[in-house]
Order: structure tokens, then sequence, then C-alpha cells
């Protein structure tokens, strides 16, 4: 890599930390792109370029992570959908339902004992939600289950 390669990712994971630090504040493409000294568009290129997802996918892709694991905690799907920053419950719920494969309160009402079983550590990785794939806590319980 270039020493301007290296420096752009290096831009590029301080919109990251950005994302990840302030999910449940209202961010825009904009604002992102103004932590990395790019431009919008520039910015949304080079993102997606480097981790495989528009910036604000990502930042919803957190904001579901973040989600599951209050509506996992027992919280209302209304109130972790205002904590996680998203202002429409409906949104939330069709965005949910894209990432996860089922919706927020079928979620929430279903047991999660594979991941109280597991260290924290490792239950964070297995209930990462990821676009387009199953879900591997529910490969997780039946490897357990087995």
């Amino acid at each position: 890599m270039t020493p301007q390669e290296l420096e752009s990712l290096v831009l590029l994971r301080r919109a990251r930390d950005l994302i990840d630090r302030e999910y449940a504040k209202p961010l825009d493409v904009p604002t992102m792109a103004e932590r990395a000294f790019m431009s919008p568009a520039h910015f949304s290129r080079q993102f997606r370029a480097a981790y495989g997802e528009t910036p604000y996918s990502y930042l919803m892709t957190r904001r579901i992570e973040r989600a599951m694991a209050l509506l996992r905690a027992g919280v209302s799907v209304t109130e972790a959908c205002m904590t996680v920053g998203c202002t429409s419950l409906g949104s939330f719920s069709s965005r949910f339902s894209e990432i996860v494969g089922e919706t927020p309160t079928a979620y929430r009402s279903r047991a999660h004992d594979a991941v109280n079983a597991m260290p924290a550590c490792v239950a964070k990785t297995y209930t990462r939600p990821v676009r387009g794939a199953s879900s591997r806590i529910e490969e997780a319980g039946a490897v357990a289950a087995a």
C-alpha cells in the first residue's frame, strides 16, 4: 500500500469509530465525511471500498446490533428503536427484519438461551448482524443442542 492509501484508511477508520461511538446520535454522510476530511461522495466510495458497505448501511447495522442486545434484555421494541437513534418505528422494524431475518417483536419474544450460555465476547461475535446471511446464533444453538 502506498502512504496515501494508508492515510486514507486512517481517516476512514476515524469516521468508522465515530459511527461506532455515536451511533445513537443523528449522523449523516456529510458529518461522517467531515470526520474523514473528504467530500461526501468520495467518502462514500472509499468507505464502501474499504468496508464492503456504505457508511449509512454500516451505521444502521451498528444500530440494529445494539437494538438486538436491548431486545434480548427485555426492552420494548419502541424503546430499543429510540435508544439506538432511529426516529421511525416502521423504518426501524423493516430494516431490523431485513438484517436479522425476523421482526423485532419476534426476536424479542424468542428464547436466547444459546447467547446466555456463551461468554460475552463470543456472544457478541455470534449475534452481530450480517446482511444477507442466515442467523449464526441459530446455527450455534443447533450445534449446542447436538
